[in-house]
């Protein structure tokens, strides 16, 4: 069982996958151009802010790379583009996790605040929301893509009162002997 053959390719949610990959991969292409445009240096931790965070080439490279990937997720889109998104905004809570531990810290070579880890997370759980937009949850509606491929099509009702009483009555009772 391959994932790509679990998955729908094509139903309207990948709209939302597309632009949700699109706006968030835009927000961080800006932040890294912008850092760009400000010549910083590499591994610089002098507190050099953008936006009201603080940022150094290192960074900027880094959101401008995620940045693009995500752009290339929303040009590709359906099932990649959700996919890419789930991912990406997991890793950018965990990051806001590992950043949040290494605040004041020689290891913060990123030059993170803490309003770089709110940012984190914060990106992480949007990206992450437009990724998992109609795949998770446990009140799918019948007509889902996600939900039909995982338990096929939605029987109708007269189907599953017929099938239950049928279990009922094949279903031998506790107290009888066969």
């Amino acid at each position: 069982m391959k994932l790509r053959d679990e998955l729908p390719v094509d139903h309207h949610l990948a709209t939302v996958y597309r632009y949700g990959a699109g706006l968030c991969g835009l927000v961080l292409l800006t932040f890294g151009a912008l850092g760009f445009a400000d010549a910083l240096s590499p591994f610089d931790t002098a507190g050099d802010e953008i936006a009201g965070m603080t940022t150094n080439l290192t960074l900027s490279v880094i959101s401008t790379g995620v940045g693009l990937a995500l752009l290339a997720g929303a040009v590709i889109g359906g099932n990649v583009a959700s996919t890419l998104n789930m991912t990406v905004g997991a890793l950018f809570v965990l990051s806001g996790f590992a950043h949040l531990f290494v605040l004041d810290r020689p290891a913060n070579f990123l030059d993170f605040g803490m309003t770089n880890v709110v940012f984190s997370f914060v990106m992480g759980l949007v990206i992450a929301t437009f990724g998992m937009y109609g795949r998770v949850s446990s009140k799918l509606p019948p007509d889902n893509p996600y939900r039909q491929r995982r338990h096929g099509r939605a029987p109708a009702l007269p189907e599953v009162a017929t099938r239950s009483a049928a279990r009922e009555i094949a279903r031998p009772e506790p107290w009888t002997n066969r």
